[in-house]
């Protein structure tokens, strides 16, 4: 072997194809941490998704995170389907439920609030 050829490294610490390095290192499963399941920090999507969807029960800012939870929820379950083994799935599921859920009662109480108004 020439001296400036590198070896490559052997199948099982390739990364997967067609996928970004960063959703895991060569030889490191993408959930080999145990926090993954809790805090899904491989797939931001679904951590934002999350939290925007539980801010989003705050009356102010409701109906703009109830729509940035259901978006990021949405591509958080779609990098899942690409890779099974990312976790966050049930992160971005209670991002796009409460985030829906959020936008709703915002768009509601805005009908309401415009009646009441309107009748004044």
């Amino acid at each position: 072997m020439p001296d400036d050829a590198k070896p490559t490294p052997p199948p099982h610490q390739q990364p997967a194809p067609g996928l970004p390095s960063y959703y895991a290192q060569p030889g490191q499963s993408p959930t080999s941490n145990p926090l993954d399941k809790l805090i899904p920090t491989k797939n931001t999507n679904a951590l934002l998704a999350y939290y925007f969807g539980v801010f989003s029960l705050i009356p102010c800012f409701g109906l703009f995170l109830g729509v940035a939870a259901i978006v990021l929820g949405v591509r958080g379950k779609r990098a899942i389907k690409l890779n099974p083994d990312l976790p966050g799935k049930t992160h971005a599921a209670v991002g796009i439920w409460v985030g829906g859920f959020s936008v709703l009662a915002h768009a509601v109480l805005t009908v309401v609030i415009a009646f009441a108004m309107a009748k004044q």
